[in-house]
């Protein structure tokens, strides 16, 4: 039996049990989703081959695609935004690299020393993931899954549809303490596919842990 340790979106360390290796990336996937993340990113970003690039499974650390206002395709990962860039293959007598892809965003002051990157000028960045070179890997890719796992899949029931409303407080119930309006946004967040950035910038915030009580009720009225 394997273990694999979660860092919920909320902050909470989860250990989830692995049967084998074989269903270790089905299990990244499965949990990815919640926005659940394994491991920190390396520096320089996780490496993947280039041929990966257009349908690789975001899920698998912890991440999504998310379209910004201006209709720009972007990836959402621990509440940051990170920007597609095409790097063009480098032939020099110093340095030779294949054509590449990667997706990164600007260094903030909380950001780790080691992983940051200088660019040109004092400007600083911090890369995601670098899609360059290599042989495409089909278990990165959207819908895969190992063998085991197709095999042994139990048909799913899908859930009773809940009435409108069912998620609203009685009349008369009491308020919810930090802790259950922080579980409801997220939640909520999720159901609405509404980013956490968004929510984040909007009020100058670390983390959804660091919103008001007042803030987080705002939010959730806006989406319900």
């Amino acid at each position: 039996m394997l273990h694999i340790e979660f860092l919920t979106d909320l902050g909470a360390r989860v250990t989830v049990d692995v049967e084998s290796a074989e269903k270790l990336l089905d299990t990244q996937r499965q949990y990815g989703r919640l926005g659940w993340t394994s491991g920190e990113v390396p520096s320089g970003g996780y490496q993947f081959p280039l041929e990966n690039e257009p349908d690789f499974d975001w899920a698998l650390i912890g991440a999504r695609k998310w379209t910004n206002p201006d209709g720009e395709d972007m990836i959402i990962h621990k509440g940051h935004a990170y920007r597609r860039r095409e790097l063009e293959a480098v032939d020099s007598r110093k340095m030779k690299l294949p054509a590449a892809v990667k997706y990164s965003r600007g260094a903030k002051s909380t950001d780790p020393e080691h992983i940051r990157e200088k660019s040109d000028g004092e400007f600083e960045y911090v890369t995601l993931v670098i899609f360059r070179g290599g042989k495409r890997q089909e278990r990165y890719a959207v819908g895969a899954a190992s063998a085991g796992s197709t095999r042994s899949a139990a048909p799913q029931t899908r859930p009773a549809a809940r009435p409108a409303g069912a998620d609203a407080p009685a009349a008369g119930a009491a308020p919810m303490n930090r802790g259950q309006l922080l579980n409801a946004l997220s939640t909520k967040l999720r159901e609405t596919r509404v980013p956490q950035a968004e929510v984040l910038e909007r009020f100058q915030a670390s983390s959804l842990s660091a919103l008001t009580d007042d803030q987080i009720r705002t939010v959730l009225a806006e989406v319900s």
